[in-house]
């Protein structure tokens, strides 16, 4: 299969969807193409890429709208046009889960777990607590313990901060002694890793054809290579965000979150200069077009610039 026929077919499923989730695709245009070039995009150039994946006009300024009122975006009128960045919030945020979406998957465990105490919260701040949390890969232990056997204790800190329990919150560290099959178990009881584990075997299947014929493709067009950019991280994200990245020790044996990363990366290596080259000409600033990425897109899965030209490899 080529790649445009491959593309085609991943943008008609998306859009074929019963509920097409427009604003969810925009977080991830911005994350993922916006936030590390600058920042702000003008809202017609928005408007012209969303059409791509099947998406109107009226569908991008109504997803656009609700998101500045839920404080992600924030709009900036210059002449008659609308330029949107994201709010300093959702800035926090996004660099919070692109920490995770990019990062290279943890290796060794030392057997540490992260305890977090609610019982001196209020009870619309446990569950605020509950909710944010989780996206961090928190666990519930009991009603009022969170745990956590590897988080970044930077991104936890920023995200107790932001949502005002840093002063009421008990941060404590504790170790696995003995009973390791009992803390498989545990594991299996505080996370719903079979669900999260069946998410990613879909991943793999959506896209391994593109993977195929990526491998196969001497040449990919710009706009479709920016497509299955997005489609990917989309995709991706969406099941990543509710993986808690658990130790390979805590996992099931036949665990998928692995081999989905690495289809994501090899896939993201293939095609990420196209894409970028598509960005260059099809949205604009306020100043003009895009900048150049910042130094932190080059970070991404381990070194962007250390892969020019992978199309060769496969999942």
């Amino acid at each position: 299969m080529k790649f445009g026929t491959a593309c085609r077919k991943l943008v008609e499923s998306f859009s074929s969807r019963p509920t097409l989730r427009s604003g969810s695709l925009i977080t991830t245009v911005f994350g993922d193409a916006i936030s590390p070039r600058g920042g702000n995009v003008w809202l017609g150039s928005l408007i012209s890429i969303m059409a791509d994946f099947g998406i109107s006009e009226r569908l991008v300024r109504t997803s656009v709208f609700r998101l500045s009122r839920d404080g992600w975006l924030q709009s900036e009128q210059v002449g008659r046009r609308s330029y949107y960045s994201l709010t300093e919030d959702g800035r926090a945020r996004f660099e919070q889960a692109t920490q995770r979406i990019y990062s290279v998957p943890a290796g060794s465990w030392d057997q540490r777990w992260c305890l977090l105490l609610l019982s001196g919260l209020s009870t619309s701040s446990k569950e605020v607590a509950r909710k944010e949390l989780g996206w961090l890969g928190f666990g519930p232990l009991s009603a009022n313990v969170l745990a956590h056997p590897a988080p970044d204790l930077a991104v936890l800190d920023v995200a107790i901060k932001r949502i005002g329990v840093a002063d009421q919150l008990v941060v404590l560290e504790g170790q696995t002694i003995r009973n390791e099959p009992g803390m498989r178990q545990l594991a299996h009881n505080g996370w719903n890793l079979a669900a999260i584990n069946a998410r990613y075997e879909q991943f793999l299947e959506m896209f391994r054809p593109i993977m195929k014929a990526a491998g196969q493709s001497s040449k990919i067009e710009e706009k479709q290579a920016f497509i299955a950019r997005t489609l990917l991280i989309q995709e991706y994200r969406k099941v990543l965000l509710r993986d808690p990245q658990l130790p390979q020790e805590l996992l099931p044996a036949d665990w998928k979150g692995a081999a989905a990363y690495q289809l994501c990366r090899n896939l993201y290596l293939s095609i990420y200069h196209e894409a970028d080259r598509y960005l260059d000409s099809a949205l604009e600033t306020t100043d003009g077009p895009l900048p150049p990425p910042g130094p932190v897109f080059w970070t991404r899965f381990g070194g962007l610039q250390e892969a020019e030209h992978p199309r060769a490899s496969n999942d």
